[in-house]
């Protein structure tokens, strides 16, 4: 019960592996904030998670707006007391167009890293404040390989993760807030079954080291530790979970 009393919002929680952390956190003791823009999903994974004893609460958020991440902020405070972690894990992804950086759609583009990149930002600006007030907490921005490969707009966005993530660990150390990232491999979920389809077996065979897509649970373990206090001197690193896929000297 690691995080016992504390107040964690998970954004894009309502499938995949944000449902995984939001559900692993709650099962430790955290009252947890499932914020995505779907609400059937959304609600449904907050309510599941209440019948299951833990405690939770569905706020409809778009990541993208700086007002949207006000009120998710009031309606926690208001609701649970106040905010002490935070996951930036809401991304377009699964239905993520595929297209060139010289050739994308530029509103398409634009709207693209208003999430993917963008969002953490916003997030992080709304929810810092409070985690401030309960004494320093831990947020974990949702990166990825693709950061570190080929992978046009996507990628630039999570290379931007990355830096954001850097940039903020010291912006907001002296307050005692860690601010981490974990950059996953291919993970086996819906979204990157209809994004990579057979293509993931390549991968696999082909640059990881350990023969396997990751799962949603390989990434809980990560997300868990960096935000708990076991973490409590690591702050502005990116953990890659990625069977191996990278590697850097």
């Amino acid at each position: 019960m690691r995080f016992e009393n504390k107040v964690a919002v998970v954004t894009g929680a309502a499938q995949g592996i944000g449902e995984a952390y939001a559900r692993a956190l709650a099962a430790e003791g955290a009252a947890v904030v499932v914020a995505d823009r779907n609400e059937e999903s959304g609600a449904k994974v907050a309510a599941s998670i209440n019948e299951d004893g833990g405690r939770a609460i569905f706020v409809a958020t778009d990541v993208s707006s700086a007002e949207s991440a006000q009120a998710l902020v009031e309606r926690t405070v208001a609701e649970l007391g106040g905010i002490d972690h935070l996951v930036n894990n809401a991304a377009i992804y699964g239905d993520m167009e595929f297209n060139l950086l010289i050739s994308v759609d530029w509103d398409y583009y634009r709207k693209f890293m208003s999430v993917n990149m963008d969002g953490a930002l916003v997030m992080t600006r709304a929810v810092y404040p409070e985690i401030a007030k309960r004494g320093g907490g831990a947020i974990v921005n949702q990166s990825s390989t693709a950061a570190y490969l080929y992978s046009g707009f996507y990628g630039l966005a999570k290379a931007g993760i990355n830096s954001l993530t850097q940039q903020l660990a010291h912006e907001l150390g002296g307050q005692r807030i860690r601010v981490n990232a974990i950059a996953p491999g291919p993970t086996d979920t819906e979204a990157t079954r209809v994004q990579a389809g057979d293509a993931a077996k390549d991968i696999v065979r082909n640059s990881l080291a350990i023969k396997r897509m990751g799962s949603v649970d390989d990434m809980v373990g990560a997300c868990l530790f960096l935000l708990s206090d076991e973490a409590s001197w690591v702050t502005g690193q990116i953990l890659a979970v990625d069977g191996g896929q990278t590697f850097r000297a």
